[in-house]
């Protein structure tokens, strides 16, 4: 006669495969996540010689304070208005190179924001400000 459920003999060890099948799981879907994350913003900086040089006159320089003002060469802009300044000037020259100084205090968006409105016109040629630290 077949033993009831009730009656059948208690398991005395518990079977630890699919627990281990769920962890290798996790553990390469934690590796695919935590590489594919890395991510940026890829620039063209500009190259730089050896010898100390000043910056073509074609080259533009857009400064964003610390209070958020953004300053195409030395006259304060709006984002919109840079990017139809910046259209233009990308009309005449293809090449043209960008230098974005940004204050070490302002809001991060800003920076992106301004390298966004560059990718957008199709400007390659971008350079990031930064200070040399003297050791």
């Amino acid at each position: 006669m077949a033993k009831s459920l009730f009656q059948q003999k208690a398991f005395d060890d518990i079977n630890v495969t699919p627990m281990l099948d769920v962890a290798y799981v996790l553990l390469i879907i934690f590796i695919i996540l935590t590489t594919a994350t890395v991510q940026g913003i890829q620039v063209n900086l500009p190259k730089a010689s050896a010898a100390p040089s000043l910056a073509e006159p074609t080259t533009k320089a857009i400064t964003i304070t610390n209070d958020g003002t953004i300053y195409l060469d030395a006259y304060p802009v709006t984002l919109d208005e840079l990017g139809s300044l910046l259209t233009q000037f990308y009309a005449a020259d293809p090449s043209l190179p960008v230098i974005i100084k940004g204050d070490a205090e302002v809001a991060y968006q800003q920076v992106i924001d301004v390298l966004d409105l560059c990718g957008t016109i199709g400007i390659t040629q971008i350079g990031l400000v930064t200070k040399k630290v003297v050791k």
